[in-house]
């Protein structure tokens, strides 16, 4: 997994505004049905994990579970964050293929 990649597309994401952070942002985008890719920090509850990987399965939503909540933050320029939603489908592209690799 190229992790420096994957954060540096998030920073890039977050530039272009194609980002929500925090639960209550994250929240009102899923019930939109704007957001293509949910991220979640490794150190997150586990209650809140498991919260978002049903909701996300239900609408088929992909989800990734990387980094901690600290390196999550500093990639977006922002206090740590337990789960970030990417908006735009070419950001999740390219954010699950760095993950991949």
């Amino acid at each position: 997994m190229d992790l420096e990649k994957l954060y540096a597309l998030l920073g890039f994401a977050r530039r272009a505004k194609q980002i929500a952070s925090g639960e209550t942002a994250v929240e009102a985008n899923l019930k939109k049905g704007k957001v293509a890719l949910l991220i979640m920090a490794n150190d997150g509850s586990p209650h809140a994990i498991e919260k978002y990987n049903l909701w996300c399965q239900d609408l088929g939503i992909k989800t990734i579970q990387v980094g901690t909540k600290a390196s999550l933050g500093i990639a977006l320029g922002q206090s740590p964050r337990t789960i970030v939603a990417v908006l735009d489908e070419g950001f999740a592209r390219a954010i699950e293929q760095a993950q991949q690799k």
